[in-house]
Formats: structure tokens, sequence, C-alpha cells
């Protein structure tokens, strides 16, 4: 059988497999492990000899595992997630939003501009758009519905803040591109801060117009803030603020590589939760354990997704779509508007890692070929894929939040606020396409 046959078929098998809900890990694993032993197997001009292809098979298979769990740059996603997880049991996560929350109450909209600020500097030292949805919505959502906002704007604008954590390093989408990829973890860390802030600038710009309309759908807290309160908060955010120090500025000063940063921000939470008696002994066993969980799962995906990736490449496939695609005679920015157009709609359905990772062995060569900065590609991929999360029907921060808030708010009702949010993600979206800048100004002053 012709291996291209195989590798459409591969591909086509996998996206039916993720739409039916069945886990990314299996998916990848099962799917690039049949086939690529049908494509050993099953050779051009011969018959099908399940012999000759099991010991390549499986040769591929234990390669490409035994040398992606080894790779050096993949140790930092356990450090990471260890450091957000400790950073939310000593509460250094939520003295982030109830420093803003002091310092905007007596702003029209102030509660959920805090959670929008508190959601971004959350995403700062956890690198997870998912645990920042959860996490932050337990906290302001409650708080703003206490004080009478309106339930779309509540719910929608913890939502929205928790994609935050796709773009702003330490991203665990950017450390899986740079890996699939083989870019510069620190640079792409780099070069999602400023499309970060962007998105941030933009839902904040979204709550303010939001309230001028309808100030009713967030009353402004009664009470005065004294200026002691202020101070006394934005003391003790500092934990908070050191963390952001060590990575984003330690990575762009050149002191820290990506994997130095995660270990220096572990070790620092670790000590000042000791220090500080927040850390608890059954709190860091918790944490332990989640990391453990949450690393195993990351693991098992990437493997299956190593296996994909040279799966595809055996069948040359990927070869043959660039082919195809210069000879079609379209121009290069209608070649990237229908990449754009295919993540938005698999964003619609699919986990934003499946997406990602089913996608990169497909379009990676297509940028490469057209001359395209693979830090730039991958800024402009994570943000379709921050898209993805609050896009209906899946929407997955959304079903986060509504998990979170329970039978209060309606899963409905989120998704009416949260198109709002959309607005101001595809202007975004827009400008970072249009002024490649915006992505890779950054990276490119980095020491």
């Amino acid at each position: 059988m012709d291996p291209s046959t195989i590798g459409i078929f591969g591909f086509v098998a996998a996206l039916t497999l993720l739409i039916l809900r069945v886990p990314i890990g299996f998916t990848l694993v099962s799917v690039s492990s049949i086939c690529a032993l049908v494509t050993y197997a099953w050779r051009p001009g011969s018959e099908f000899n399940l012999d000759r292809g099991l010991r390549p098979a499986m040769a591929l298979i234990e390669s490409n595992a035994f040398e992606f769990i080894h790779s050096y740059s993949l140790s930092m996603v356990p450090l990471f997630i260890a450091a957000g997880h400790i950073a939310y049991h000593t509460r250094i996560t939520t003295d982030i939003y109830d420093a803003v929350r002091v310092w905007m109450s007596r702003l029209p909209g102030g509660l959920a501009v805090a959670s929008l600020i508190g959601c971004g500097g959350f995403s700062a030292i956890t690198g997870s758009s998912v645990a920042c949805a959860s996490s932050m919505g337990r906290i302001c959502v409650p708080e703003m519905l206490r004080y009478g906002y309106d339930k779309q704007l509540a719910s929608a604008s913890v939502a929205a803040g928790g994609t935050l954590g796709a773009l702003i390093p330490p991203s665990v989408l950017f450390i899986l591109y740079g890996t699939f990829t083989e870019t510069s973890i620190s640079r792409l860390f780099m070069a999602g801060v400023v499309p970060g802030l962007l998105s941030l600038a933009g839902f904040i710009i979204t709550v303010l117009v939001w309230v001028k309309l309808r100030p009713e759908a967030a009353p402004v807290p009664e009470g005065e803030i004294s200026g002691d309160d202020r101070f006394t908060a934005a003391i003790k955010a500092w934990p908070a603020a050191m963390l952001m120090i060590i990575i984003i500025g330690g990575i762009y000063g050149g002191i820290f590589t990506a994997t130095e940063a995660a270990a220096v921000s572990l070790s620092f939470v670790l000590i000042y939760g000791t220090i500080s008696g927040r850390l608890r002994w059954p709190d860091f066993v918790l944490s332990m354990r989640e990391t453990a969980y949450q690393t195993g799962s990351l693991f098992f995906i990437a493997v299956g997704a190593k296996i994909f990736v040279s799966f595809v490449s055996l069948t040359g496939v990927t070869g043959g779509l660039v082919d195809i695609v210069s000879s079609s005679g379209l121009e290069t920015w209608m070649i990237l508007l229908c990449i754009v157009a295919i993540y938005l709609v698999m964003g619609m359905f699919l986990d934003p890692i499946g997406t990602m990772l089913l996608t990169l062995p497909f379009t990676v060569p297509l940028i490469e070929g057209m001359g395209f900065d693979l830090i730039w590609f991958g800024v402009i991929v994570v943000k379709l894929l921050e898209i993805g999360l609050i896009t209906p029907p899946v929407g997955l921060n959304v079903f986060v939040i509504n998990s979170v808030v329970g039978r209060e708010i309606q899963v409905h009702t989120i998704f009416f606020g949260i198109m709002k949010f959309l607005v101001l993600d595809i202007v975004v979206l827009l400008a970072l396409l249009a002024f490649p800048i915006l992505s890779l100004g950054l990276p490119s002053l980095m020491f």
C-alpha cells in the first residue's frame, strides 16, 4: 500500500477518535503505532507481512519514546507545574488578586478588571490555562456575584482571563511546541509576553466598555479603601512579583535558561512557603501528587505525539502536502489564512494540546517552506488555541467555570458573555498576523 495513503488514513483516524473524546495520549499512541506497523509490513508492490513490520515498528516506538522522555528541556514541565501548585496552596496566587482588587475597588467594573489582572499574574506563575480558570474561578466569580455583578460579566471575564495562561510564560503549550519544532523555548516564552499583555489589555477594554454601556452590570462597592489597606495589599503580593521577575526577567536578561528558571521558581516557593508557615505538609503532599499526575498525563500525550510525528515523516505525506501547496499557485497569505481557519475550526471541537500535536507535523513544514519564522508561528498557533478555549460549542474554560460555580450560572449564560471577549481576541490575532514584530521584538533583544 502507498505510504501516503496510510499517512492520510492515520490522520483521519486520529482526528475521528479525538472528536469522539477518546483520550489524546491513547489516540496518538495507538494510531501511530498501528499505522507504523502497517507501513513497514505492507510495502508498495508486496503483500502484507506482519513479521516484516513488527521489528522496525517496535524499534520506532521504543527509540522515540526513550529519546523524548530523556529530553532535558522537558524537565521544566514538572518543575513549573509543581511551582504553580505550591504557589496556589501557599496563597501566592490569591494575594495577586487581593492586591489588585483593593487597588481597583472604586473603578467601575473593578472586580472584573482585578480578576483579569489576577488571571494574568496567575498565568505568569503556573503556565496553565485550565488551572488558572479553575483556581481563579473559585475565588473571583463568587466575589463578583456577592457584590451584585451581572452573571455574564462575572463568569465570562474569568473564563477569558484563564486563557492568558496559554500565552504568558511559562506556557506549557510553548514548551511542547518548542520541543517538537526544536525552537528555543526561552525565546518562545519571551515572544508570548507582548501578545499576552495585548490580550489582557483587550479583555480589560472589553470590561470597561461593557460597564460603560451597562453600569448596572457592575455596581461599585460601597465603603472607602484607605491608603494603608492599599499599601498592605501591595506588600503581600511581593512573592508573586518575585516569581514573575525570576521567570520573565531572568530569562530575558540571560540569567537563567527556561529550565533553570523553573528550578529557581520551585525553590523560591518552597522556601517562602516553609518560612512563612503557609505551606503545610498535607498541602505539599497534595501538590506533589497533582504534579505527578499532570506530568505523567502530559508526558504520555507528548510521547504519543512524538511517535505520531515519526510515523507521518515515515509515510512522506508532509513532503507531498508541501509539493501540492507549492504547485497550487495560491498566494502565501491565502495559505496562511487557510491554516488559521483550520486551527479555529478544530479549536471549536478539540482539546488545545490535541489540536496542536495533531497538526504540527503538517503545518510546520508548510510554514518553513514559505519562509516564516517558527517563533512567530508558535505565537500564532498558541493564540489560536487560546481562542479555542472559549469558543463554542466545546470552550473548555467555559465548562471549567461552569463546574466551579455549579448551577448558579448556566453554560449558555457564560457563552453569551464570552462573545464580547472573542471580538477583542480576533482583533489581537489580526494584529499579530499583520505585525510579526509584536511577537519577535522582545526575543530579538534577549541577552
